[in-house]
């Protein structure tokens, strides 16, 4: 079996689901919530998309390389667990903004239009104690990842010290730059009465995409050049 003899297959797929379009509107239409998201949740996902595509132009980019190709193996954990903090910490942002507030208004400690982000992350405050435990989870969760990787490659990835330190930072800054964009985007969203959970993450996620893939982009190609050729990257 080769993909290129099945040249019909993605476009008989794409068309499938076009002809289900108007039957999944028609359930969702029954429903005055989701008909309400059939109106306005377009918009976060198209752009979220959009953003999204930009980080797989620069994987295509990278993994084309053959010193590269091992990046493939590590995009999605860098960029799933970054999507997932952050869209823990948007959702539980969310969550304070309904138990003190209503839509549209901004409760008085958090009515600062760009907050400091030593505020956003060593205060006394609720969320600001939720972003140090996520932002402490990064190190032994890509350990994790990390060990789990290099036992199922079986040794086709090497995990020097220098490739590890230079993956870690990297996640560290993706999550810290994606917790305090979470706190300036919930706030816009409460502050224009949009519900944060369906308007904020998409936009949240697709930006962990984005930076999880640039930054392990810089974080290969750092690695290769301290390394070179002693350093196995691929795949």
């Amino acid at each position: 079996f080769s993909l290129p003899d099945m040249k019909y297959l993605s476009p008989l797929i794409c068309a499938v689901f076009i002809v289900m379009i108007p039957l999944w509107v028609a359930i969702a239409k029954q429903s005055p919530s989701l008909a309400e998201v059939l109106k306005s949740g377009w918009q976060p996902v198209i752009v979220a998309m959009s953003i999204s595509s930009i980080g797989g132009l620069i994987l295509d980019k990278t993994v084309t390389d053959p010193n590269f190709e091992g990046m493939a193996v590590f995009t999605p954990v860098i960029n799933g667990v970054g999507g997932n903090l952050v869209a823990i910490q948007a959702s539980r942002i969310s969550t304070f903004l309904y138990f003190w507030s209503m839509p549209g208004v901004l409760p008085y400690k958090m009515r600062q239009n760009w907050p400091n982000p030593c505020t956003i992350f060593f205060s006394s405050e609720v969320n600001s104690k939720s972003a140090r435990v996520l932002f402490l989870l990064v190190i032994p969760g890509h350990l994790v990842f990390l060990y789990t990787i290099h036992l199922l490659q079986g040794g086709h990835t090497s995990l020097s010290f220098t490739f590890v330190m230079f993956y870690l930072t990297a996640a560290l800054l993706q999550v810290g730059i994606l917790l305090y964009v979470a706190d300036l985007i919930v706030r816009l969203m409460w502050r224009k009465a949009l519900d944060p959970d369906n308007f904020s993450i998409p936009y949240l996620t697709a930006l962990g995409d984005l930076l999880g893939t640039g930054f392990l982009a810089v974080c290969f190609r750092l690695v290769w050049l301290i390394h070179g050729t002693d350093m196995n990257l691929g795949n």
